[in-house]
């Protein structure tokens, strides 16, 4: 399903804006689609999963430099090959980087909850840490740290050892799958 180029370009603008609903909604539109690329490619779940969310980090990171002559997907796919090409090369599920690099990380606003935030925070505590449960391991972990530690980005990036953008990515994942998995009762 393509996605009017009116509605993707205005999108892509607010995203460069540094708009949460912009970023989110780049993501879930284009998820499975890279998502699916590279689990064609390593044919490990939890690898194109990794690759995916790097993708996306890297994405958000350098939105500002995508042209608009060219699909937002392809950018997206172009990007994702480079990161698998990362990944063959380090063997590592995440990407180094500098101190420098990570103060210059991209800041996506937080623009008060998400419809996902809104699901999540209305169901009653039991009944949400079961749900957390379903989640694969490293989505609950961020869950954890985030909504029950009440650790910022910065906080939960060095806990992980893993690059801020790809905590915030993984972050925005978990709530979907989370509200997804609440809504399915």
């Amino acid at each position: 399903m393509e996605i009017a180029e009116t509605i993707l370009k205005a999108y892509i603008q607010k995203a460069k804006e540094g708009n949460q609903i912009a970023f989110n909604f780049l993501l879930n539109s284009f998820w499975n689609d890279v998502y699916g690329f590279q689990l064609k490619r390593v044919q490990n779940e939890n690898d194109a999963e990794d690759i995916t969310i790097q993708t996306f980090s890297k994405a958000f990171d350098k939105i500002d430099t995508f042209d608009e002559k060219y699909k937002f997907k392809t950018w997206l796919i172009t990007i994702s090959k480079n990161v698998h090409i990362d990944f063959l090369r380090k063997k590592k599920s995440s990407i180094e980087t500098t101190k420098e690099q990570e103060e210059e990380v991209y800041q996506i606003i937080d623009d008060g909850p998400t419809p996902e935030d809104k699901i999540i925070t209305e169901q009653n505590l039991a009944k949400l840490l079961r749900d957390i449960k379903k989640l694969k391991p490293h989505y609950q972990e961020v869950i954890n740290l985030r909504y029950f530690q009440e650790l910022s980005y910065k906080e939960i990036s060095e806990q992980l050892q893993e690059p801020m953008n790809n905590v915030k990515v993984k972050l925005l994942r978990a709530k979907k799958l989370l509200a997804e998995i609440i809504q399915e009762k």
